[in-house]
């Protein structure tokens, strides 16, 4: 199948920056878009970032101007870059890959998470 392999987060202080890697790997034959998602405790999981192979992006209005998302097509892998954070910010945050299948099937494969902590 399709498996993604995350990297990054961490603790930081407000105002700080942390990045998130995720790279995509299996039988793809085509991906349609990348992005994060994230969940803290307690609330539903929400679409932070995305963007298409085209280059499209999209942000949540919590993020936007301090968050950048973007992508290597070549490597199937997609970065967050995440500047100004702020306790809000705080969460588990979820690689999603949406793509197609040499089958022609699409496909939506989510990542196992990665923490991303803000506190002082």
């Amino acid at each position: 199948q399709v498996q993604l392999v995350e990297s990054g987060g961490g603790l930081v202080q407000p105002g700080g920056s942390l990045r998130l890697s995720c790279a995509a790997s299996g039988s793809i034959f085509s991906i349609y878009a990348m992005g994060w998602y994230r969940q803290a405790p307690g609330k539903q999981r929400e679409l932070v970032a995305a963007i298409t192979s085209g280059g499209s992006t999209n942000y949540a209005d919590s993020v936007k101007g301090r968050f950048t998302i973007s992508r290597d097509n070549a490597k199937n892998t997609v970065y967050l870059q995440m500047n100004s954070l702020k306790p809000e910010d705080t969460a588990v945050y979820y690689c999603n890959v949406r793509g197609g299948l040499a089958t022609s099937a699409d496909f939506t494969s989510w990542g196992q998470g990665r923490e991303v902590t803000v506190s002082s």
